[in-house]
């Protein structure tokens, strides 16, 4: 890694300026909602590889359709229930006059992609039946209300209940400045942000390192960014499929916790540099490569896995050959982000009573 290459000044999906982040978490169930706002309506895309997914208004971003942009991203708990959170985010934004501008007498139609992740629990059905419903609609309007460039990590927001393997989840983000990378010269920011809840292992077997720790990264005073533990290099590599670490194994015990849609890793890759939304589904497709760096298995029939990406469009991106380039460098440095954001979301989690143990538990 070249000394150059450095994470931003927060290191969090914010360092792409113009957006905002805010968590919400239920006050007795282990679920919440994260939402990120943008800048207005950006360019965007999205990719799916898990097979259990659970979205919201995707197909509006594919680039052969109109729009090919959104106002806001919402992650949420609560399973298919929980997508009820990406409808009172549109509805609220459109209240304060953001989206899509219609004809007078109309309200503007913000345009609000959303994915879930499953953290259902006992004592969910009761609570949802006392509150009238799943909270998740209350909560995405209490994240909207508390978005911020600054927020936090871990336990926190959609990763309230996450899972990772069998250590605590939750919801982690990165970023990296890529200088003179823009077609002016400028500086280039790539951010990630992820609520990871996988069924595979996030952890070298064996070990307290992270699968990411090649693409971990040192703040400037020299912090490793998810604590710089190492895999031991004369240990053997365990060629099991399923690692013992995972959720997800080759013992009958475990099948119930590996149903399909039980379990996802959702995000969001981010980057200035100006791009169509053709281009911003590469970005997405790209991205989504860091979820295999860093969980593995990934992308399996029991997950959801769905990264979004977009571009704020604050530094020229160029024509032709040059401008490829530049997409292909954004698209590796965002699958990095998006592995490291897997390994500080799990770094950064906070053990549930009851639940899995998170990492600072690990001997």
């Amino acid at each position: 890694m070249s000394a150059s290459v450095r994470p931003g000044p927060r290191n969090l999906l914010t360092d792409v300026a113009g957006l905002r982040v805010g968590h919400a978490r239920h006050a007795d169930l282990a679920t919440g909602v994260t939402v990120i706002l943008a800048p207005g309506r950006v360019p965007a895309g999205a990719d799916v590889r898990g097979g259990g997914p659970g979205t919201r208004e995707i197909e509006v971003l594919s680039p052969e359709n109109l729009v090919g942009g959104l106002h806001a991203v919402v992650f949420s708990g609560g399973s298919a229930l929980g997508l009820g959170a990406g409808d009172a985010v549109a509805a609220a934004l459109s209240a304060r006059g953001e989206g899509l501008p219609m004809p007078p007498g109309l309200p503007p139609v913000p345009i609000v992609p959303s994915a879930i992740l499953f953290d259902l629990a006992p004592g969910f059905a009761e609570t949802f039946a006392a509150e009238g419903g799943p909270p998740h609609p209350r909560l995405a309007r209490e994240a909207l209300a508390a978005a911020s460039v600054d927020f936090a990590l871990g336990s926190v927001g959609a990763g309230t209940g996450a899972n990772a393997g069998r250590i605590k989840g939750g919801v982690g983000s990165a970023s990296v400045v890529l200088p003179g990378l823009g077609a002016n010269g400028a500086d280039v920011t790539v951010s990630a942000l992820v609520a990871a809840n996988p069924v595979g292992s996030v952890l070298v077997p064996g070990s307290r390192a992270f699968w990411a720790w090649p693409f971990e990264m040192q703040d400037s005073h020299g912090v490793w960014e998810f604590g710089g533990a190492r895999p031991d290099p004369h240990a053997m590599r365990d060629p099991a499929p399923l690692p013992a670490e995972g959720r997800l194994s080759l013992a009958p015990a475990d099948a119930a916790a590996a149903e399909p849609g039980r379990a996802t890793a959702i995000g969001l890759a981010a980057t200035d540099l100006a791009l169509t939304s053709a281009e911003a589904k590469r970005l997405a497709m790209m991205a989504q490569d860091g979820l295999a760096r860093a969980i593995r298995p990934s992308h399996t029939p029991m997950d959801g896995d769905t990264i979004f990406a977009l571009s704020t469009e604050r530094v020229p991106a160029g024509e032709g050959r040059e401008r490829a380039l530049r997409l292909a460098a954004v698209g590796s440095a965002a699958a990095d982000c998006v592995a490291r954001s897997v390994a500080r979301a799990a770094f950064a989690a906070t053990a549930l009573p009851g639940g899995r143990p998170a990492w600072s538990d690990l001997a």
